[in-house]
C-alpha cells in the first residue's frame, strides 16, 4: 500500500471572477493507477466560498479529471466540479453547462498573463514610480534587457508537460513582464480542464519565486500598454471539413445578434482591454476577416489555404475568463448558425 496526495482543485463562488481554491485528501492505494474510477467524491466548506450558507454549508466535489503532480512524490491533481449535496450541478459550475458530450469542437486557448514582482506589485522589469521602455522590443524577445521572467515560464512549461497537458508553446508577449502559454484539446470540457490546471500550477510555482500571476485584462489601466486576452481558437466537424467560404461567414455572423451574451461571459473588466486599439476590436462592435488580429473574430490564413477547411479564432475572451463559460457560449452559438 501507498500513500497517495490528491490535490483536489475546484472554482469557487465569487463574483465576477471566480478563483481557485484547493485541498489534498491522502489516501492509501495499491497499485494506483491514477484514474478517476480510483478515487471519490469529497466535500468542502461552501460558506467560505460564498457557495453556501454557514446552516447548510457543505458543497461536493466531483472528480472529473486527473493528472499526475509533478511536484509531488505520489501525488496527483484532481480537476473538480462543484455540485450540490443532492448531486445537481451547482449555480457556479459552468462546465455542466458546456453541450459537447461527443467531443465533437475542439479548443485551442492562447492564455495570456503578466508576471508581477511582489514587492513592487509591478510587472517584471517595471521600476518603481515609472515606466521600463515603451513596447515594441519585448514580443518573443531574448535577452535580460528585454526579456522577464523566463525562469518562471520555463519551470511552468516543463511542469505542465509533465503532468501531461497537452501543453503546446509559450512565448513572450508585446508588453513588459507579459507572457503566454497555449493548450490544445479535443472535446470543450477537457480544454477547460487544462488550462484551470494549468493556471493551477503556474500560480502555484509563484509561491517560490516571490512573484504573482495578474489575469487582470488591463491591469495598467488607460496607458499604452497591450492587455492580456485568453484568444480561444475553436472548430467543431462542420468547421474543419465543410470547404466553404460561405459555411464560414454563416457561422461567424450567427455570433453578431449574440454579443452581449458572449461579452458577458468573457471576463470582467474586458471593456477596459477591448477598446479598438492594442490589436482588439471595440466592445461595442462586432466584425470577423481574413487575419485581422483587429477584428472580432479571425479567421486564419491558414483556413483559407486549406480550402476553408480549419477553425475560428475568437479574440475577445480577456485574460481572466473562465474557459468552460468561454466554450460553453461559443458552442452555444456555432450550433444555432444556419448551414
Amino acid at each position: 500500500m501507498a500513500k497517495i496526495k490528491l490535490e483536489y482543485i475546484w472554482l469557487d463562488g465569487y463574483l465576477p471572477t471566480q478563483n481557485m481554491r484547493s485541498k489534498t485528501k491522502v489516501e492509501e492505494h495499491e497499485n494506483f493507477k491514477g484514474t478517476l474510477e480510483e478515487i471519490g467524491n469529497w466535500s468542502f466548506d461552501g460558506s467560505s466560498t460564498r457557495q453556501a450558507e454557514g446552516g447548510s454549508s457543505d458543497c461536493v466535489l466531483k472528480p472529473v479529471a486527473i493528472y499526475p503532480d509533478p511536484d509531488r512524490i505520489n501525488g496527483y491533481l484532481v480537476m473538480t466540479e462543484v455540485m450540490n449535496p443532492d448531486g445537481t450541478p451547482h449555480v457556479s459550475n459552468g462546465r455542466s453547462t458546456i453541450d459537447d458530450d461527443n467531443d465533437d469542437f475542439w479548443f485551442g486557448f492562447e492564455q495570456e498573463y503578466f508576471i508581477m514582482d511582489v514587492k513592487t506589485e509591478l510587472p517584471l522589469g517595471f521600476p518603481r514610480g515609472g515606466y521600463p521602455k515603451p513596447q515594441g522590443m519585448y514580443y518573443c524577445s531574448v535577452g535580460g534587457l528585454n526579456t522577464h521572467g523566463r525562469d518562471l515560464v520555463e519551470e511552468h512549461a516543463d511542469a505542465c508537460i509533465k503532468a501531461g497537458l497537452n501543453f503546446e508553446g509559450i512565448n513572450q508577449e508585446v508588453a513588459c513582464g507579459q507572457w503566454e502559454f497555449q493548450l490544445f484539446a479535443k472535446g470543450a470540457k477537457k480544454a477547460g480542464d487544462e488550462i484551470w490546471i494549468a493556471r493551477y500550477l503556474l500560480d502555484r510555482l509563484t509561491e517560490k519565486h516571490g512573484y504573482y500571476i495578474e489575469y487582470h485584462p488591463k491591469p495598467l489601466g488607460d496607458t499604452d500598454w497591450n492587455g492580456s486576452g485568453m484568444h480561444a481558437n475553436f472548430s467543431n466537424t462542420t468547421l474543419r471539413t465543410c470547404g466553404s467560404e460561405e459555411t464560414y461567414k454563416a457561422i461567424c455572423e450567427a455570433f453578431r445578434p449574440v454579443v452581449k451574451e458572449h461579452i458577458e461571459v468573457y471576463g470582467a473588466h474586458n471593456e477596459q482591454r477591448l477598446t479598438g486599439k492594442h490589436e482588439t476590436a471595440s466592445i461595442h462592435d462586432f466584425s470577423y476577416g481574413i487575419s485581422d488580429r483587429g477584428a472580432s473574430i479571425r479567421i486564419p490564413i491558414y483556413t483559407v489555404s486549406k480550402g476553408w477547411k480549419g477553425y475560428l479564432e475568437d479574440r475577445r475572451p480577456a485574460s481572466n475568463a473562465d474557459p468552460y463559460k468561454v466554450a460553453a457560449r461559443i458552442i452555444s452559438t456555432v450550433k444555432s448558425a444556419k448551414v
